[in-house]
């Protein structure tokens, strides 16, 4: 079990964080215990140094008779008596201060308070040398520990009085000690906390784990949950999401497009082999020409449908290539409406054109003739003979609108809110629903837009809206 947890990848974020955190602090922790072994060491110097004047001038003060050393020591002993009570093992008082005074002038013996005998310290004392009020360290041979000394000069009478360091080595050791504990518990309790925080996290990146596991061909519904929060994981999730949709998207309109060609593409090829054995079995007879010529017509009709809906599907999966070059939209919208001019003459349909000049669009070439021609192909074959047809384009804040209106009897109201899909006609039109699904698929992916609303006369107003690229006027 621990094997298993120190080879996850939040066992190692963890501990790297913790070691991390576990450093600063303890870097920290130095600092402070530094100050705090500075503030103690200055605290006890200004109180020796303190002290060391006051017995200075006690003795310069007090009268040499026969009392002069009874009340000197009485004094220094006032003083070592301010120093916190320290005790060994056995419950036996420490003694933490000394106190001596020389008199070079008189040579009269040093005055000493202290543990020991005076000789051991003055050597001490001498060997390193202190300075007058300048407290300094000093080792003091068969004592273990060290004294802080400040030297006082008045008057021929010097004045020495030391500290031990003592108190001040164990009360930083207590306060050094705590301070680990500390640490330690900081440690543990950062590493705990931030396990289970980093483990929290990883076990939803390990959801989206099984969860594209389980994904398959055949299983595109399956969906990562979202949560209300909009960390990264949650974003991952989410942009997850949508690359899903966009596959199941894309899965489904290729089954549905496989699904369509094979429908459509039988009866065209049927008639297409049945029209060509016909002409086969007619020997000696010259109407073959005829059924090849019609099997070939087919051929183009079937042709143009398979591109039609190939075209279709890359453009509403948006990965449809284009060419963009700036396009004169009246001038293309002009000539082919010239080229449909006859059929639109054998029904007996009226063409009347409103066409603002010069007006540019960056676009594919080839795709924008095919949407116009589209669109008047609608009208040739959905519209009834003898119909007015209007064609209208003109620039309006930054776009293009190209209007095709007509008075026929307009598209079937079933339908109206679904004629830009795929497949979708009227059930008397003899085409295949493609036409107007591939001028929406087309302006959009252009960046423009295609509308579709009924005249209140009857009939039916196209609007396809793209952006302008250049707009010149002559």
């Amino acid at each position: 079990m621990l094997r298993k947890i120190t080879t996850t990848a939040a066992w190692r974020i963890s501990l790297w964080t913790t070691l991390a955190f576990a450093l600063g602090t303890a870097v920290a922790f130095l600092i402070v215990y530094f100050l705090v072994a500075q503030g103690i060491r200055e605290r006890s110097d200004t109180w020796l140094t303190g002290e060391t004047e006051v017995l200075a001038q006690v003795l310069a003060d007090t009268p040499k008779d026969h009392l002069y050393q009874r009340m000197v020591r009485e004094v220094a002993e006032l003083a070592t008596q301010e120093v916190p009570d320290e005790r060994n093992a056995r419950g036996e008082r420490l003694n933490s201060v000394f106190f001596l005074a020389t008199d070079s002038a008189n040579n009269e013996p040093p005055l000493w308070v202290g543990p020991g005998t005076a000789d051991a310290f003055i050597s001490a004392i001498q060997t390193a040398k202190v300075t007058s009020g300048s407290p300094q360290s000093v080792r003091v041979e068969g004592v273990r520990q060290t004294f802080r000394v400040v030297v006082h000069e008045q008057n021929g009478k010097t004045v020495y009085l030391g500290l031990s360091d003592r108190g001040t080595s164990r009360l930083l050791h207590r306060f050094a000690s705590r301070l680990a504990a500390v640490w330690c518990g900081m440690f543990l309790l950062g590493f705990v906390i931030s396990y289970w925080s980093v483990r929290s996290n990883l076990r939803r990146v390990e959801r989206i784990t099984e969860t594209v596991a389980r994904i398959g061909a055949e299983d595109l519904e399956e969906r990562l949950p979202e949560p209300a929060n909009s960390d990264e994981i949650s974003r991952l999730a989410s942009t997850f999401n949508r690359m899903l949709d966009r596959i199941q998207s894309s899965v489904n309109q290729l089954r549905t497009v496989t699904g369509s060609v094979a429908h459509d593409l039988k009866s065209p090829v049927t008639s297409i082999r049945g029209t060509l054995e016909s002409a086969l079995c007619e020997t000696g007879n010259e109407n073959w020409r005829e059924s090849v010529g019609e099997a070939i017509e087919n051929l183009d009709r079937l042709l143009l449908q398979l591109n039609t809906t190939l075209d279709l599907a890359e453009a509403e999966a948006g990965a449809l290539e284009l060419d963009r070059t700036p396009v004169d939209l009246s001038v293309a919208v002009a000539q082919l409406v010239d080229l449909y001019q006859p059929a639109m003459s054998d029904r007996e349909h009226k063409v009347t054109l409103d066409l603002e000049e010069h007006v540019f669009v960056e676009a594919d070439a080839g795709l924008l003739n095919r949407v116009i021609s589209n669109l008047l192909e609608n009208e040739l074959t959905h519209l009834p003979t003898g119909h007015l047809i209007t064609i209208r384009l003109h620039s309006r804040s930054g776009s293009a609108e190209l209007v095709v209106e007509d008075d026929g009897p307009g598209f079937p109201p079933e339908i109206v809110p679904r004629v830009f899909e795929r497949f979708v006609k009227g059930k008397l039109s003899p085409g295949h629903g493609m036409g107007l699904a591939f001028v929406n698929a087309v302006v959009q992916t252009h960046g423009g837009t295609v509308s579709l609303c009924a005249r209140p006369e009857g009939g039916a107003v196209i609007t396809v809206s793209l952006p302008v690229s250049v707009l010149q006027t002559s």
